[in-house]
């Protein structure tokens, strides 16, 4: 009777000691911030809804910390795109939830015969917080024009993938945004 009351006790506090092993394991997984969730709305540059599009799905073929969906009808969008008669230039982030930010899609780049989508895909890495490369390859998105207008490469290079990675790498950081609003092209 005592050793079977003994292997009861032992394995009951065997039983509730996993948890407390496995849980660091557990928690390391859950310290890591969610993937950023970032709104577009492209109502304002119908014409060029197919070349926006396709932008955003360059970034969300190649981030993991970082996702952008287009916003609802009728929702608050964190990034907007107007169409303008003038060069393409954006407000620089990185964008983050509540944000309000613009993308100018210049039709002046438009009408020299710049790839829509890199338009689209450069411009939105301004919105995800990374500078103009400027003079550039075609091979550095961030390059923009000085890549040649002959340059259709919409895709990031590992080097503006990870910047992108790591202005998102902490989660979701609310923005100050009282300090001077920057617009780069």
């Amino acid at each position: 009777m005592l050793l079977r009351r003994s292997v009861q006790v032992f394995t009951a506090a065997v039983a509730l000691s996993v948890p407390l092993i496995a849980a660091p394991a557990a928690l390391a997984e859950d310290v890591r911030p969610a993937a950023v969730t970032i709104t577009y709305d492209d109502s304002q540059a119908s014409e060029y809804t197919e070349a926006i599009t396709a932008g955003i799905a360059v970034w969300n073929e190649h981030l993991d910390n970082v996702q952008i969906d287009k916003v609802e009808a009728g929702g608050r969008a964190d990034v907007s795109f107007v169409s303008d008669p003038g060069w393409p230039r954006a407000e620089l982030g990185p964008a983050m939830p509540g944000d309000s930010l613009t993308i100018w899609f210049g039709k002046e780049a438009v009408d020299d015969g710049y790839n829509l989508t890199r338009i689209a895909s450069h411009e939105f890495g301004h919105s995800l917080g990374l500078p103009d490369v400027k003079p550039g390859p075609c091979s550095s998105l961030m390059s923009g024009s000085t890549g040649g207008v002959d340059c259709d490469n919409a895709v990031p290079n590992a080097e503006e993938i990870a910047a992108a990675e790591e202005n998102y790498a902490g989660g979701f950081q609310p923005a100050d945004r009282e300090a001077e609003v920057v617009v780069v092209g």
